[in-house]
């Protein structure tokens, strides 16, 4: 345990500022890593990397063992909905984190693909192995994996020429009026809430998202959503912009849902093999929960 004590000199100053000043010896993603993890407490408290210290706290540090230099193997579940000497198409439970990232260690996509096929694509690096497209912790659905380098390169490629496609199924909150509409808003980084994504500011990365409605309930609207970019975040931002949350996403508006998930799921993605050339359409099936939930509302 690190023991520290905040001086008059202190006050205002940002808590994970404060803690790289004093601990220069670990780096600033460590550190805010250990403080949400609830690792550092000021008072006996813990708070957000953005608490701003008055100027007379004692703050413990609970240091961590450092993150694995490489991703390891783990027997974990894996729903394997297609393969070939190529690319692994995968159906990703929500809850589920695609690779190691901020607090998050084991556990992964990652880490159970390395235990099922060993050996993976090397141009994601050692803690991304295979990894060419991501999909949200609480997002479940279809998601590939490269074998190999020159797969990832393929595949790289086909995604930056935007010829993948990528289906979704969303539940939103409200009556949606149109029952098509597209939004190509750019999407950029919150600079007030660092989590998010926004597409307020009228700047960033392109962004394209196209839907249609599926069904209409009540209070609430299905849609299948397609997008022709992957940005963070993509379609629960674009959506929350047109004021539909998806339902479970807290962090773009929607209220709390007995879920325990975001209502979104990849349900389809049709490809070219790199391994054949054929054009590959993969469906991951829709969750039994999320089932049971469109049931309830009938």
């Amino acid at each position: 345990m690190i023991h520290l004590e905040a001086s008059a000199s202190d006050a205002g100053q940002r808590l994970d500022a404060f803690l790289r000043a004093r601990l220069p010896q670990y780096s600033r993603s460590r550190l805010q890593e250990w403080i949400e993890a609830g690792r550092v407490r000021v008072n006996g408290a813990q708070h957000k990397r953005s608490y701003q210290l008055r100027g007379s706290e004692r703050i413990e540090v609970e240091p961590a063992e450092p993150p694995p230099l490489r991703a390891e193997p783990e027997p974990l579940p894996l729903e394997v909905l297609y393969e070939d000497e190529a690319v692994i198409a995968v159906n990703k439970p929500a809850g589920m984190v695609v690779h190691t990232g901020a607090g998050v260690h084991s556990g992964t996509l990652v880490n159970a693909l390395l235990h099922r096929f060993q050996t993976l694509s090397g141009l994601g690096g050692e803690l991304r192995p295979g990894i060419v497209h991501r999909l949200d912790r609480f997002t479940s659905g279809v998601i590939l994996a490269a074998r190999t380098d020159a797969a990832h390169r393929d595949l790289a490629a086909q995604f930056a020429s935007r010829s993948v496609k990528k289906i979704y199924w969303a539940l939103v909150h409200g009556r949606v009026k149109a029952d098509r509409g597209r939004m190509d808003t750019p999407i950029t980084r919150d600079p007030s809430r660092r989590v998010r994504m926004t597409s307020r500011l009228g700047r960033g990365r392109a962004a394209l998202t196209e839907y249609k409605v599926l069904q209409k309930f009540e209070k609430y609207t299905l849609l299948e959503v397609r997008i022709g970019t992957g940005r963070t975040h993509q379609i629960r931002v674009h959506l929350a912009s047109i004021h539909h949350p998806v339902v479970g996403d807290k962090v773009y508006g929607a209220p709390a849902s007995p879920l325990g998930r975001y209502f979104l799921h990849a349900q389809r993605i049709t490809f070219i093999s790199p391994a054949s050339g054929e054009r590959v359409t993969v469906t991951a099936p829709v969750p039994g929960e999320l089932e049971e939930y469109l049931g309830s509302l009938v």
